[in-house]
Formats: C-alpha cells, sequence, structure tokens
C-alpha cells in the first residue's frame, strides 16, 4: 500500500540507529513494540530479524493486515484459496452499492466490475470464518490480503479523501486478489486499543512511536478500507462517503491534545528503550520533544533527509517542497533495565 507515513524506504536508518543506541545486534531475542503500526512494516522487519513483536493499531484495516504480518507463520495459514476467490461471481454488495458509479452512489471509488468482485470475496471470507471453514489465522490472512490488493484498483489520487472523476488506468485493471508476505519468526501479539490505554498493560524491551505528525486523521484518509476491513455497513456521510469516525480520531492529530496525550504515553511506557519518528513540521515542536522526553530519562536525537509523502504526482503539485527532516528522537527511560 502507498501509506502516509510508511517507514519503508527508512528502515535502514532506524534500523541502524536503534542498533547503535541499544546494543542489540540482529538474531537477539527481546520484545520490540510496534504501536501506531500502520501497515506492519517496521514490526514485521524486527520481527524478521528474531523479536517478538507486540503491535497496536487503532485503525481495523490496520490491525487486520498485521495481524497476519506478527501472528502467522508459514505453518499456521493455508494458501489453497486464491484461486477460488478470484473466481467468485460478483456480487451488488456494500461496496458496490456505495463506492461505484454504476450503482447510482454518485461515488466513483472501484470500477463496477471491481466493487462487485470486491463484495463477492469479503463476502465469502466472513461465511467461510463463521462456519469454521477457516480459523481465525487464515481469516486474517485473507482479510488482510484484500484490503491491501483492492487498494490498487482504488480510483483515488492514493488516499480516499475524495475520488477521481474519471477512472485512472490503474483503476480500470481487472481486480486480483494477491497473497501478503508471509514473515516466518516468533509469533507476537497484536491489539486494536487507543495507545494510551494499551500502553499500561504492556512490556518489554524498545518501544518504537510512529505517531501522526499533523492534524490529517488516517480514519478520514482511508475510511473506504475501513468499512471494507469491517463490512459493517455503516451509515455513510456527504459525498465523499465518510463514515463515523468515534472513538478512531487521534488525539495526536489535536495541536491541543497532542502534547498532554504524548507525555502520558512517554510516562506510561513500561519499555527500557522509547524511539520516535517524527518530522520537522509535526504538530508538537523539536524542543517540546526534547521537553518532555528528557523528564523521563538519557535523551538523544537524530535526523535523516526525507521525501516528502505526495497523494499522487500529477494531483497534488502544491506541497510546498519535496522533502522533510525525519528527526529519530531516543529515550533510555530511568529506572528500566
Amino acid at each position: 500500500m502507498n501509506y502516509i507515513g510508511s517507514k519503508y524506504s527508512l528502515l535502514d536508518f532506524l534500523h541502524e540507529t536503534i542498533k547503535s543506541v541499544t546494543g542489540y545486534k540482529d538474531g537477539d531475542d527481546y520484545i520490540f513494540g510496534d504501536l501506531f503500526a500502520g501497515t506492519g512494516v517496521v514490526g514485521s522487519f524486527y520481527k524478521s530479524l528474531g523479536c517478538k513483536v507486540i503491535s497496536n493499531d487503532i485503525q481495523y484495516y490496520s490491525y487486520s493486515i498485521i495481524k497476519h504480518y506478527i501472528e502467522n507463520n508459514s505453518s499456521n495459514i493455508r494458501t489453497d484459496l486464491f484461486d477460488y476467490f478470484n473466481n467468485l461471481e460478483g456480487v451488488e454488495g456494500f461496496v458496490y452499492k456505495n463506492y461505484c458509479a454504476g450503482s447510482g452512489s454518485g461515488r466513483n471509488y472501484f470500477t463496477d466490475e471491481n466493487g462487485k468482485k470486491c463484495d463477492a470475496i469479503r463476502i465469502e471470507l466472513e461465511r467461510m470464518y463463521r462456519s469454521g471453514e477457516i480459523d481465525e489465522h487464515n481469516y486474517y490472512f485473507y482479510l488482510g490480503s484484500l484490503i491491501n490488493s483492492i487498494d490498487k484498483y482504488a480510483n483515488t489520487a492514493s488516499v480516499y479523501g475524495a475520488f477521481l472523476k474519471h477512472i485512472k488506468k490503474s483503476a480500470q485493471k481487472t481486480f486480483i486478489l494477491e497473497p501478503l508476505q508471509i514473515i516466518d519468526g516468533q509469533l507476537g501479539n497484536v491489539f486494536n486499543e487507543n495507545i494510551n490505554d494499551l500502553v499500561k498493560k504492556i512490556n518489554g524491551n524498545v518501544l518504537y512511536l510512529d505517531p501522526p505528525y499533523n492534524a490529517r486523521q488516517y480514519c478520514s484518509n482511508y475510511h473506504v478500507l475501513e468499512t471494507i476491513a469491517r463490512y459493517d455497513s455503516p451509515v455513510l456521510l456527504g459525498m465523499t462517503g465518510l463514515r463515523e469516525a468515534g472513538k478512531q480520531k487521534s488525539a495526536f492529530c489535536s495541536k491541543r491534545e497532542v502534547e498532554k496525550v504524548f507525555e502520558d504515553l512517554i510516562a506510561n511506557a513500561n519499555f527500557e528503550y522509547i524511539f520516535l519518528s517524527y518530522n520537522n513540521e509535526g504538530l508538537m515542536s523539536l524542543d517540546t520533544i526534547k521537553s518532555i522526553m528528557s523528564k523521563y530519562g538519557d535523551y538523544s536525537v537524530y535526523t535523516k533527509d526525507y521525501k516528502r509523502f505526495k497523494a499522487d504526482k500529477d494531483e497534488n503539485r502544491n506541497t510546498g517542497g519535496n522533502g522533510t527532516i525525519e528527526y529519530l528522537h531516543c529515550l533510555r527511560k530511568k529506572n528500566n533495565g
């Protein structure tokens, strides 16, 4: 997925910095927390290195993907159902009726054909799980694969804040369900909770934090994927079809609340080392972050130049520059380790 805030291109920077600060080597057995997990890029990487990973995200589409990456191995999933799902006849379900122009919805997120195919797979997957034909491991393997796959055919400028008027080339292709990568390693634990509640109930060695940096809520940017993941037939609002966000709105996207919830998170984190990714355009200033983290132990910071996320090269020209500076704030907590 082309995901806002993805750290895929920064993995080497993160990895080398974390090794340098902590002294942990590749293959060491320790607990790694990834509690703003997104699409699971960082947590999956540390699982592949031998860590036990605790992963979390408040968005259910994210939870569905990382549930597979962190809690599955080759030994507990089956990969023989892709032909079956891909050959299902399309169904006029919730996706088609609400996100496809042919239904009269007024929305153009997917072609009619791809919307119907997504519905067919999602409905059959739920039926198979509830009937016991597949277990929880396989349910999230195929659900995560569906979310990751259908996103490639969305008629958007990468995020779902709006749809395009005309169907772009990538969205015109026939949707094919493809498997997520299988990452073998220690099985970890995955949660779908508010991070400030969860952090009080877990502990470990290294905690990596990658919160939202600005006021744009992920629940709005990826609301269509959230509905496909939950398939809960919500009431949709407005021309873009937003779902009611409820408790999924993050206080880390609020200028008024972010400093309070950030300090609460740091204070309650029972991890020896804490690493925070943040850039120079975030809601919290660098001095604020340093001031808060320094209260709780030994603080340092590392930097890396980073290309700005663009929703679409052709659709998003007025970005005010192509680069930002990514900061990795590091804390060794007092009374830990």
